[in-house]
């Protein structure tokens, strides 16, 4: 079972789902459950598609695109879409670095922050809702492993941009070991497969727009705080996941 702490770990940080242990989250240890990131964004995605196929049988696709999207959001707890809005807030409505992580830590919602996450939702639920239900339960699966593999892309480049003191995650000093992105890039390639094989063309422009949506957050981020926090990780989450379920509606 110890040897198992790193996924567990990844579960309990990702999801409100219980994990049968209380794995201790110490200086590293997203250093060692990095590689786990892909696979259970790709079991949230898997629960979301579940969903998505079983409403189609009884409404009408808009509906369970929404219950399938909403299914992966409670999942998370809204962990990324905090992330997503607390960025759009603080990026945009913060005059300097200070002002802006003063933002990022602000629980309250700001208009910058409401509107990323309309547009982001509604952008889930439209691609859900236009693509074939076995496309779009292909598309979740994918669009969720991949987000999370994006997550060790930023933290691999990117230094830390936050206040160390009162970030409420211990983000990894080191850079990840070899081993543990070779093992992530696979998980995120075996995510990304059912969709590739039913739908070559969309999986392309998915994996296309899904890049250049991701590198929005840390780049500015980078330019304006000096690196990145849990909330560029969040949207950086969620601008792949919008970029591949966009992929996936618009060559079909």
């Amino acid at each position: 079972m110890k040897g198992c702490a790193p996924f567990f770990q990844t579960v309990q940080f990702m999801t409100v789902l219980p994990a049968p242990m209380s794995p201790r989250f110490d200086q590293d240890w997203i250093r060692a459950a990095g590689r786990y990131f892909p696979l259970v964004g790709s079991l949230i995605g898997a629960t979301g598609a579940g969903v998505l196929l079983c409403a189609h049988k009884i409404w009408p696709g808009a509906i369970a695109a929404m219950l399938a999207v909403a299914t992966t959001v409670i999942m998370t707890g809204a962990l990324h879409e905090d992330g997503l809005a607390d960025t759009a807030d603080g990026l945009f409505g913060g005059r300097n670095r200070t002002q802006r992580l003063a933002i990022f830590k602000d629980s309250r919602l700001g208009t910058y922050g409401a509107v990323a996450l309309c547009l982001t939702f509604g952008l889930r639920v439209a691609a859900l809702a236009s693509a074939p239900p076995m496309v779009g339960a292909a598309a979740l699966i994918a669009a969720h492993g991949l987000a999370r593999a994006s997550l060790l892309v930023v933290m691999a480049f990117l230094p830390y941009g936050g206040d160390i003191a009162t970030a409420r995650t211990v983000y990894p000093e080191r850079k990840f070991s070899a081993a543990t992105m070779v093992l992530a890039g696979v998980m995120a390639v075996l995510a990304f497969a059912w969709l590739a094989a039913i739908a070559p063309a969309a999986a392309a422009l998915g994996l296309t727009l899904a890049g250049s949506l991701a590198i929005a957050p840390p780049l500015a981020a980078w330019r304006l705080i000096g690196g990145y926090t849990g909330d560029i990780l969040g949207a950086t989450e969620q601008m792949v996941e919008v970029g591949v379920l966009l992929g996936a509606a618009g060559l079909l």
